[in-house]
């Protein structure tokens, strides 16, 4: 388990964190989404113990991550922006991994050559396309047999066919060793397919903390016509998050449960009403859009 607790970290006077709690459960595919400048790159370098916070604190398994060789053999992690060194194949890189990670399996690598079969292991990383690169890293980092992986928009720039090959990969790491799995992405469609659990990011803070269930499970759109031509004042407290209409067709985008919702709405005596489950794209658009008005104000 990864735990952050009240993390802060500054750039030049700049809250880049500023008072971060989050928890990552052990053997968890956790997606960490939010706008641009939310923080998510920072914390993950946190994580992977290149980052230093002011103050709170970050641990794996209650063990500090920063400076702690023991925690950090147990990180692989495969950020945006891939380093490797500049003149270095995969194999290159192969042998350097060997050397870092205890648990560097060989035989798997071998194994993995099927599943990268275009990227060519003695050629110069650098002179690969980025999803050759792409490919190339996912090809090392799952070889590592790591505890935790860190992904930092992980399949950009690959084809749909090699980002299901990779997710497949590692959701089978997940099942079969239990593999706690942090990943940043914008791609709120993919993440929904995969993960299990999600913090909503914004201005250096986790929003909204749930389980994937929990949070779609939490929030409804309903569709929802009235018997008068103007519908009625809804009470602040009923969590209406948007509203919206179309003729007498009024959407309402509200917190709480689908029977919740359409038993306190059934008070109004409606016409028509359905519930429908929103996607966590929906979901991450209603919610940050009261944080952060850039969002709301491309949505409305």
């Amino acid at each position: 388990m990864i735990e952050v607790k009240n993390v802060v970290k500054t750039f030049d006077g700049f809250h880049a964190l500023d008072g971060l709690t989050m928890t990552v459960p052990k053997g968890a595919i956790y997606g960490l989404v939010g706008p641009n400048g939310a923080g998510k790159t920072t914390i993950l370098r946190h994580l992977s113990g290149a980052y230093r916070q002011d103050s709170g604190e970050i641990t794996l398994e209650g063990e500090p991550i920063y400076e702690n060789p023991a925690a950090k053999r147990r990180i692989a992690v495969i950020p945006d922006d891939i380093y490797f060194f500049g003149t270095a194949s995969t194999r290159d890189m192969m042998r350097f991994y060997k050397g870092v990670y205890p648990a560097f399996d060989t035989e798997r690598y071998d194994k993995l050559r099927e599943a990268f079969p275009e990227v060519d292991e003695r050629r110069p990383i650098r002179r690969l396309s980025k999803g050759m690169r792409k490919q190339s890293a996912f090809w090392l980092a799952l070889s590592c047999r790591p505890d935790y992986l860190l992904l930092d928009e992980p399949v950009d720039g690959l084809d749909p066919v090699m980002r299901r090959q990779v997710w497949s990969l590692m959701m089978g790491d997940v099942t079969e060793r239990g593999t706690t799995v942090l990943v940043s992405s914008h791609n709120l469609r993919e993440l929904e397919d995969v993960c299990d659990h999600v913090g909503l990011m914004s201005h250096g803070r986790v929003a909204l903390e749930r389980s994937l269930s929990e949070l779609q499970g939490g929030t409804v759109k309903l569709q929802i016509a009235f018997n008068s031509t103007h519908p009625p004042e809804i009470p602040k407290d009923m969590g209406v998050l948007h509203v919206s209409n179309l003729g007498r067709v009024y959407t309402y985008i509200v917190r709480g449960t689908s029977k919740e919702v359409e038993e306190r709405f059934a008070a109004f005596e409606p016409l028509f009403m359905e519930a429908l489950p929103l996607s966590l794209e929906e979901i991450f658009i209603y919610e940050m859009g009261g944080e952060d008005y850039a969002v709301r104000d491309i949505v409305l």
